[in-house]
């Protein structure tokens, strides 16, 4: 099932990043631009000067910026999806057509829950017959031979997400980490014990307390993002 992009996407070439939201990049034109960066982390081994990458340039009134800063070439062939907000919206078409297969069967949905007072929101919440809590997570650390981490950065959020769902599967309730993995150049997943032990290590705690963790591939291309199927999880 392919996601398209709301518009054509448009080739270019990245000058730099810079304030975390902002990146410039040359158009075939010559023409150089700075355009919105739609990713938070630390977007490690996902380009750097002189790569390649696709913008979607937008017209439109009231937008500071000419466009939004969506793929990078990473290796030659291998593309990743930066913009993290569609993993939720990828994950979403997929649970409605029934492709994230170990997430079917019930029978509403509802986004950005919050299942206790002052607790985190989480990406979904499935139910009927039961309630399930589903974080989602975008993944695009790609390492050596096909293997992905997650997180890039450290992440006090995640951390604070992953004693949530943990403390959700030893109440009884069912809980979900799903990894979306925006990168055409991972076949595998692992938490990131280089980059935040603390998560890796919270990680495997809600494993073992009964979250169930996932892996979903999304295969980006400028056409669009086509989800594909569950990877593998190394814990």
């Amino acid at each position: 099932m392919l996601i398209p992009f709301e518009s054509p996407l448009t080739e270019a070439v990245l000058l730099r990043r810079y304030k975390r939201f902002l990146a410039d990049v040359r158009l075939p034109c010559g023409e150089e631009l700075t355009v919105h960066c739609p990713n938070t982390g630390s977007m490690k081994n996902c380009g750097g000067p002189g790569s390649r990458v696709w913008v979607r340039l937008v017209s439109a009134a009231g937008r500071k910026l000419p466009g939004t800063w969506e793929l990078v070439e990473t290796a030659p062939g291998e593309l990743a999806c930066i913009h993290s907000a569609r993993a939720n919206r990828v994950i979403a078409s997929g649970l409605e057509a029934g492709l994230i297969t170990p997430l079917t069967g019930f029978a509403a949905r509802r986004a950005e829950v919050c299942l206790r007072s002052g607790g985190s929101r989480f990406d979904f919440l499935l139910s009927d017959p039961v309630d399930c809590a589903v974080e989602v997570k975008s993944v695009t650390l790609a390492l050596d031979a096909g293997e992905g981490a997650f997180p890039d950065a450290v992440s006090l959020r995640g951390q604070k997400h992953l004693l949530e769902l943990t403390d959700l599967a030893e109440a009884g309730q069912r809980a979900c980490l799903l990894f979306c993995v925006m990168h055409g150049g991972i076949d595998r997943v692992r938490p990131a014990d280089e980059i935040d032990p603390l998560y890796a290590a919270l990680l495997r705690k809600a494993y073992r307390a009964g979250v169930q963790v996932l892996a979903w591939s999304v295969i980006p291309s400028p056409e669009g993002l086509l989800i594909g199927g569950e990877l593998p999880v190394l814990l």
